[in-house]
């Protein structure tokens, strides 16, 4: 059985307070995009996990999936068979896309189906929290408005998919715990709940990425990058999550031409 985890982009992200748990309330909205990861699983007489394409850091253990694995056969003993699991990476990591999180959640909607365990989306997503933060997004896979730690979602009507979008993932790596330690969090200057009834052309003046300032102090490089989007006609460019990769939306079939000091990668959606 096959699946094709996709990424995701943060239309708007702010810190809007440092929790006790030592977590971070966030405001945001997760929004699909189809660059997609390969996930496959078939019987084994053994469990193994087999990975390709871009390069993964770390060992099995520590990959979402094979987590997502343990963590099913854990839930459901004498239900979860062995496998082989075969992740083919083409979403590059540390980029503020999810990609990661993507493939935890769809090994957990993958099981579900292939084992026949019957299990809901609300069922689903409380696996996939334990998993991440932002892991439960992947279960529902439909633009969200995402607070709290980003596991509290409702759905919103924001639909960009008759605009082109150019992402940009350049060879930064970005830490998520440092980017946190260098937000002051603050309260949300624009409710995102409006972004919806919001034109996408209007967003530049509105919305924001917390993190982007920090991070871009940290690496001027993504600062010139998203303003080649916009020199290049984008209505709205914006990094994505805590980074590195950024975006540009723009009119159907236009795109900016990108010159960069670091070697990055480039996708047009």
């Amino acid at each position: 059985m096959i699946c094709f985890p996709n990424c995701k982009i943060n239309l708007g992200l702010y810190v809007t307070a440092r929790r006790e748990d030592g977590y971070h309330d966030i405001e945001t909205v997760f929004y699909p995009l189809p660059l997609c990861d390969v996930l496959e699983i078939v019987p084994s007489p053994e469990t193994r996990l087999h990975l390709s394409g871009l390069p993964v850091a770390g060992d099995a253990t520590g990959n979402l999936v094979w987590k997502a694995y343990e963590l099913m056969k854990e839930n459901y003993p004498g239900k979860i068979p062995q496998l082989d699991i075969f992740l083919h990476k083409a979403i590059p990591m540390g980029a503020g896309l999810g990609g990661g999180s993507a493939d935890g959640a769809y090994m957990l909607r993958l099981l579900n189906d292939y084992c026949h365990l019957g299990l809901e989306n609300v069922q689903l997503a409380a696996y996939a929290l334990r998993l991440g933060s932002d892991c439960p997004f992947f279960i529902y896979d439909t633009p969200k408005l995402a607070m709290g730690r980003g596991e509290r979602m409702t759905a919103i009507n924001v639909d960009i998919s008759t605009y082109s979008i150019q992402l940009i993932c350049p060879a930064v790596h970005v830490s998520t715990a440092k980017a946190f330690q260098m937000i002051t969090p603050r309260p949300a200057p624009f409710g995102l709940q409006h972004l919806a009834e919001t034109p996408v052309r209007e967003w530049r003046k509105l919305i924001a990425n917390d993190f982007e300032g920090p991070v871009f102090e940290q690496h001027p490089e993504l600062a010139v990058i998203k303003q080649q989007l916009y020199d290049g006609g984008a209505l709205y460019a914006a990094m994505s999550g805590s980074g590195s990769a950024i975006f540009g939306i723009f009119e159907k079939g236009k795109r900016a031409e990108i010159k960069a000091e670091v070697a990055f990668q480039e996708f047009y959606v």
